[in-house]
């Protein structure tokens, strides 16, 4: 009988969830194409990442749009306390007229999805410009390099998506990069791109098609900057789902690393300056030994002309003489 019960309880584990095995929320909604949010990198805890991503977001997010206001199907929750009172008949006409009137079940402004990879969680945003809100938040910890966050590392915008195959990829992208790149919009660029869980893209073939045949068509001015890009363009492949986004300030914000935006800024040696520190020493040096050369050379010369000059008029009339 023990045995029997032993199995049982496994069995009962494994249905409703129990044991280590089941990580991620069961039933929980994944990343499609169509959605509008941001991509999240993290170091291993995916849960507390996600906590950490929603105080986050919600606190510029009130900066930027004022607080989220909430209505559930039930209406506010004064209605919900005369509800109470009312005859449960009564109440459901009103539930039923409030599901017609509003037409959907009403979505929070910030809701967490899985991804599709380790280490990425996807927060799918609604009524809100998810380039917008990101490029705010590390705006704002660069300059005031106050650190917010553990395990978030970057925080990489997604405002359009599509299915993960090159051909797809070209088409969307042929309309979606005009607001930055058609004629008469022009600027440098780079092309961020990784897949995680995708072999079927390659790395070089994707940028090359992004670059030579999307890009550089909307506007041959458009020019390829790996050093400090105006804009960058973000292409993040998730299994069967390509993230796309063009953001500003991707190499002044670490490439959008939350971690790393925070720290001081290392000013780099001014190599110029010192080339030419290191120059004016030289010939300060330079003159300084030609000057003591010149000297000595008018030193000898002077003594080379003492011996020359004629030591009384017997020899002067004596070289004339000669000369005739």
């Amino acid at each position: 009988m023990s045995a029997v019960t032993n199995d049982s309880r496994k069995r009962g584990k494994k249905r409703y969830g129990g044991g280590h095995h089941n990580k991620k929320w069961k039933g929980s909604r994944e990343l499609e194409v169509g959605m509008q949010g941001i991509l999240i990198t993290c170091n291993m805890n995916e849960r507390k990442c996600t906590a950490e991503a929603f105080n986050l977001l919600n606190e510029y997010a009130d900066e930027l749009y004022g607080p989220e206001k909430l209505q559930d199907n039930n209406g506010s929750s004064s209605d919900e306390e005369e509800a109470d009172e009312e005859d449960v008949d009564v109440a459901l006409k009103k539930e039923v007229a409030q599901l017609q009137t509003s037409g959907a079940k009403q979505e929070r402004r910030f809701q967490a999805l899985d991804s599709g990879a380790n280490n990425v969680i996807f927060i799918k945003t609604q009524n809100l410009e998810s380039d917008k809100l990101v490029h705010h938040i590390l705006s704002d910890l660069h300059s005031t390099k106050k650190k917010k966050s553990r395990v978030i590392l970057r925080m990489l915008p997604v405002t359009g998506t599509c299915k993960a195959f090159q051909d797809d990829m070209v088409k969307y992208l042929t309309t979606f990069l005009e607001p930055w790149f058609k004629t008469p919009n022009c600027a440098t660029y780079q092309i961020a791109f990784k897949a995680r869980n995708s072999s079927h893209n390659k790395r070089d073939e994707i940028i090359k098609a992004i670059a030579g045949s999307l890009v550089g068509k909307l506007n041959p001015k458009n020019k390829v900057d790996l050093t400090n890009p105006e804009l960058t363009v973000i292409v993040e492949v998730i299994k069967a789902v390509c993230c796309i986004s063009v953001v500003k300030d991707y190499t002044l914000y670490r490439k959008y690393n939350v971690q790393e935006v925070v720290k001081e800024d290392i000013p780099k040696p001014d190599v110029t300056a010192a080339k030419t520190e290191s120059n004016t020493a030289e010939e300060e040096e330079e003159k300084k030994h030609e000057g003591e050369e010149t000297n000595e050379e008018e030193k000898k010369g002077e003594e080379d002309g003492d011996k020359n000059v004629p030591q009384d008029n017997n020899d002067v009339d004596k070289g004339e003489g000669d000369g005739e």
